[in-house]
């Protein structure tokens, strides 16, 4: 049944020369309007897609030819978006708020109808999609740990996304598994665990990568509690630092742990956990007759980018008998660089490790590696032995089936970009990679303590990319110290980058923190900022905020 209108199109189509169906129809990036070019003298000549549908694209008979013509429009949009998003002149975001994009711009509805669309209309909504979302490889994009576009990392999501298997068994993604499990054995390497039959998984994400650290870590303790529950436990506790990410408290929220019983450990002025803090809570909660279960130490928190003392911390936890975690979801990267490696050391003493490549490393979203120093408990831990799946008796390995080991069935190819970014740049690229990015911190410190409208948070030079200021308005200096100061500081940052998302010409976050009103906080992660885009940055702060 042809759901299309004008049901005789079909019939006529079929009966058009492909020469009949080659027109001009090129939409270009001409400026952020993106203006439509028509050009008869142009060779450049495409099919006209405002007759074709989907239905008419392979696998339907002898549709090579208008699949190859749509995918290779797509391909145009998508190299033009590339080519602006690497200018340094282009707006980062054309931004609009909630109400604009659910009533429509300027042709570009995200109302889903009944009657198909033809493919001409798709290339206009994958134009516009990218028109309208943000530039996160734009090099003056500041606002998340991760950024960046990766040429080869993006090839490596091409093919993930054609290939379009499972990775929970080895006889439907057999080399993406081989290769999840090389990535891993060089992962423990870099860890420091090459002497020992370590285990891991690549997973959605740093939250769900530190939810499998207390999985495994209560199984490790109380097996029971995979057939039994919590009612078959004891009181339990876990130990975060007070600048730790939020994703252990969801852990323990998911895991019916609870978050009362996450407890925050005090940090020095730089962010770091205090050890002897760790142990006095610990001991408080043993007086209470309570289990005090799990560290989750940080390897470059989010906010100050703060490296966790890891071997006091492991020391702590072998004479209590805690599992140490560590999540270096962020500073992981730091594991390439000989320069900076030492700022992780006592990470080898870990019983697991989160890693996200696709932040300093700058891998495409999302890369996350759960990694643990115990063969066989992740599988032990989750194991379910769905017969349809899992099957004993396959003519291959079978323990090469990763799918019993995690808690999703269903597990999206994220290891095949990593690997292809490796084979590309080698241990050796990423590490010039990362210390570029720390350069680039270290050039904004300085030049933030020679300007004076800016004060940094702390004053200690960056441990990892985190830079952390204030930027004080001419109005503002005038007025001391006190409340007073404080509640009118703490509306310029925000008011600032709603100018700044306005403009679309810049990006970079902001947030309070402990007694600290609201800072800005810079990251760098993006291989093509330059120092040129640091300036910028401080000087559209200033622009936008001297009146303030």
């Amino acid at each position: 049944m042809d759901f299309r209108t004008g049901a005789n199109k079909t019939d006529e189509r079929v009966h058009l020369e492909p020469s009949q169906l080659r027109e001009k129809h090129i939409s270009g990036f001409q400026g952020e309007s993106e203006e439509k070019e028509t050009d008869t003298n142009s060779e450049s000549l495409v099919t006209n897609f405002s007759n074709i549908y989907a239905s008419d694209l392979l696998p339907t008979r002898n549709g090579e030819e208008l699949t190859d013509q749509f995918l290779l429009e797509v391909v145009e949009i998508l190299l033009n978006y590339i080519k602006k998003t690497y200018d340094g002149k282009s707006k980062v975001l054309d931004f609009h708020h909630p109400h604009q994009l659910l009533e429509g711009l300027e042709g570009f509805s995200l109302e889903l109808r009944d009657q198909p669309e033809p493919l001409e209309q798709i290339l206009v909504d994958c134009r516009d999609t990218l028109k309208y979302g943000v530039k996160t490889g734009h090099p003056r994009y500041f606002n998340q740990l991760s950024s960046g576009l990766d040429i080869v990392g993006l090839a490596g999501e091409w093919l993930s996304a054609t290939a379009n298997t499972n990775m929970f068994t080895y006889e439907i993604a057999p080399v993406f598994v081989v290769m999840e499990e090389i990535l891993l054995k060089k992962m423990h390497e870099m860890v420091g665990w090459g002497e020992i039959e370590a285990d891991g998984i690549f997973s959605p994400g740093g939250t769900i990568s530190n939810l499998y650290s207390v999985l495994v870590a209560r199984y490790k303790r109380f097996p029971e509690i995979k057939t039994k529950g919590m009612t078959a436990l004891p009181h339990i506790a876990l130990f975060v630092s007070e600048h730790s990410h939020y994703s252990v408290k969801k852990a323990a929220a998911v895991l019916g742990i609870g978050t009362d019983n996450v407890i925050a450990v005090k940090c020095d002025e730089r962010g770091k956990m205090i050890p002897s803090d760790l142990e006095a809570k610990v001991l408080k909660v043993k007086r209470q007759e309570h289990i005090p279960l799990y560290v989750s130490a940080t390897a470059g928190t989010t906010v100050y980018g703060a490296f966790d003392p890891l071997d006091n911390i492991a020391d702590i936890c072998k004479k209590y008998g805690l599992w140490m975690h560590v999540d270096a979801a962020w500073g992981g990267g730091l594991l390439m660089s000989r320069k900076h490696s030492f700022k992780l050391n006592g990470i080898e003493r870990a019983n697991s490790v989160t890693w996200n490549p696709h932040k300093l490393m700058g891998v495409p979203l999302q890369c996350s590696a759960f990694l643990v120093c115990e063969k066989g408990l992740l599988q032990a831990c989750n194991q379910m032995c769905a017969g349809y799946l899992f099957q004993p008796d396959k003519q291959y390995d079978t323990a090469y089936d990763t799918g019993d080991k995690t808690i999703q069935c269903g597990r999206h190819v994220d290891v095949f970009k990593l690997w292809l970014m490796w084979k590309a740049k080698g241990t050796r690229g990423f590490e010039i990679l990362i210390n570029k990015s720390l350069e680039l911190a270290e050039y904004l410190y300085k030049e933030l303590n020679s300007r004076e409208n800016f004060e940094l948070v702390f004053d200690a030079e960056p441990e990892l990319t985190n830079v952390c200021f204030w930027y004080i308005p001419p109005n503002l200096r005038r007025i001391p110290n006190g409340p007073e100061r404080e509640k009118l500081l703490h509306q310029v940052a925000p008011k600032i980058k709603a100018r700044m998302i306005e403009e679309g010409t810049t990006i970079v976050s902001y947030q309070p923190h402990g007694d600290k009103v609201n800072f800005f906080r810079m990251v760098f992660s993006n291989p093509a900022t330059r120092k040129s885009d640091v300036d910028f940055l401080l000087e559209e702060i200033e622009r936008l905020g001297k009146d303030l």
